[in-house]
């Protein structure tokens, strides 16, 4: 990505969600009511960051997805042989309830839908359900593609492959209703991993970047970036995996990102683009 980007986090102007909402539905707005549209390669903005708290991460946990409710952490980790689903308190980092997936298995995102947390798994192409009051398999799923990163819209579930590619899935049967291209300045993102549902928007890390891509969902275009370079010190970030992690707690508007193998999460803060 641009290196131009890199350096937004020192601009400590606040941004709440709804600004960042706001600006998508200025260019619908001005769409329907007859307004020339921004060209589709026109520059997306790029957000900063600014760090609320800093909370204790196992460091050899190789995060595939997180979720956040009721005051809870919860991450799915990966690898074969090491892929578990955790219950963690934020902040201790204590482990309150954790399952560990069949060594055949590799751990990817996971997502909260209802009472039961959805676990993807990477080639296997089956999707798992997870009992969130005790921590049981009570059922699965199978999809095409690779599994990468999910989330919910309260509607779907929402899939990535590691394409350019979102796919909207029905909750009950699991069968895929609608797909998304995702495009940043007219050409396909590729590489979307993580996935979390944030007002309305869907936030994507990007696989080895340092960014989150915020992407409508309805027509795939990218609304913005947050640009998270700088988030751990370069001496830290020599022993350590990608970002990769997306929590949203909508009742306190918190956000928190982490990576693979990452000694913190962070709840962060989205400041205003240089």
């Amino acid at each position: 990505m641009p290196s131009s980007r890199s350096a937004a986090h020192n601009i400590a102007v606040p941004l709440t969600v709804a600004s960042i909402l706001t600006i998508a539905s200025i260019i619908s707005a001005l769409a329907a009511g007859g307004v020339e549209e921004p060209p589709s390669n026109e520059t997306p903005p790029a957000y900063g960051f600014r760090v609320v708290a800093a909370y204790p991460h196992n460091p050899e946990a190789f995060t595939q997805g997180l979720a956040f409710r009721d005051g809870l952490l919860y991450e799915g980790t990966g690898l074969y042989g090491r892929s578990e689903i955790l219950e963690v308190v934020l902040e201790t980092g204590e482990v309150t309830r954790l399952r560990t997936l069949p060594p055949s298995l590799f751990g990817e995102g996971i997502a909260l839908m209802d009472d039961k947390l959805v676990q993807l798994t990477w080639r296997s192409r089956i999707g798992l359900l997870w009992d969130i009051e005790n921590f049981t398999i009570v059922g699965a799923f199978y999809y095409q593609t690779e599994g990468w990163g999910v989330t919910s819209d309260g509607q779907s579930l929402i899939m990535s492959d590691g394409s350019s590619k979102l796919r909207f899935l029905d909750p009950e049967t699991f069968v895929v209703t609608r797909s998304l291209e995702v495009k940043a300045e007219g050409q396909p993102l590729e590489r979307l991993n993580e996935l979390e549902y944030v007002e309305g928007l869907i936030y994507a890390n990007v696989w080895k970047t340092d960014e989150i891509a915020i992407i409508s969902p309805e027509d795939g275009e990218l609304v913005g970036w947050i640009d998270l370079a700088g988030l751990l010190s370069e001496e830290e970030r020599q022993n350590v995996g990608v970002l990769n992690g997306i929590a949203y707690d909508p009742g306190s508007e918190r956000l928190f990102v982490t990576g693979k193998l990452w000694p913190r999460i962070f709840e962060i803060e989205v400041v205003e683009p240089v």
